[in-house]
């Protein structure tokens, strides 16, 4: 893995929709680092990811990314996205496609892209149900199906929304360790959005909160207070 590769860089950014939510973002990410953001919901964490991912036009600054125009990021959302009346592998096929940044003969190309899907399901656990319409399938299923299309996709960076949520701990292992060892092999890094702190703690390099419209890093006490002041609970899980 090369170190200190950039792969993004983000610049004096303001997210939001037609009055800014959070200011003022500077932020270096590089390869091999898996940045966690806390916090309540409805402060700008998702709106954050979806900004760099592209589907939220910034009101200012600047986002660079050192990736592929086509897959090189992958975006694994807290509604997930899925085809719910399709396969488990065309769902993750999708995934293959959108990260296909050159054309071969068509046999050999199908092939590559069938081994990134086939492999990407195998890795969630998921090769039993392969062919299984998403729709009858768990939520905790449904999202290792989405990490899988993202897994397909091959991107330069990964950005997850809660993608742990409903997955008890033996699927979190295997989810974990299938992107830990994707990033290695492929060079990449993650922003994951996790409402558990201790978990983010323990798979993050850093862990960042956003407060009072800016973000920092996290701090046990300030983000204590938000949530206290916003849902009345004493502790963080």
């Amino acid at each position: 893995m090369s170190d200190n590769e950039l792969v993004l860089s983000i610049n004096n950014l303001t997210i939001g929709y037609e009055t800014g939510l959070v200011y003022g973002i500077n932020l270096d990410i590089n390869v091999g680092d898996v940045i966690a953001i806390v916090g309540p919901s409805g402060i700008g964490k998702t709106t954050l990811l979806r900004t760099i991912a592209g589907l939220v036009k910034p009101l200012s600054g600047s986002i660079y990314c050192n990736a592929p125009k086509r897959g090189g990021i992958g975006y694994i959302p807290q509604r997930l996205g899925l085809v719910r009346h399709t396969s488990v592998y065309h769902n993750v096929d999708l995934g293959a496609r959108s990260g296909t940044r050159f054309f071969s003969e068509p046999t050999t190309w199908f092939k590559r892209r069938n081994t990134r899907v086939i492999d990407a399901i195998d890795r969630m656990g998921l090769s039993e149900k392969i062919n299984e319409p998403v729709r009858r399938l768990s939520g905790g299923q449904q999202r290792r199906v989405a990490t899988a299309r993202t897994l397909a996709q091959r991107p330069k960076l990964i950005l997850a929304d809660e993608f742990l949520s409903e997955l008890d701990d033996d699927n979190i292992s295997v989810v974990l360790d299938a992107v830990k060892e994707y990033m290695v092999k492929s060079e990449s890094a993650m922003i994951i959005v996790e409402h558990n702190i201790k978990r983010a703690s323990e798979i993050s390099d850093r862990l960042l909160q956003i407060k009072d419209g800016k973000l920092t890093d996290y701090d046990p006490e300030d983000l204590r207070r938000q949530l206290i002041a916003k849902y009345g609970v004493e502790v963080l899980s």
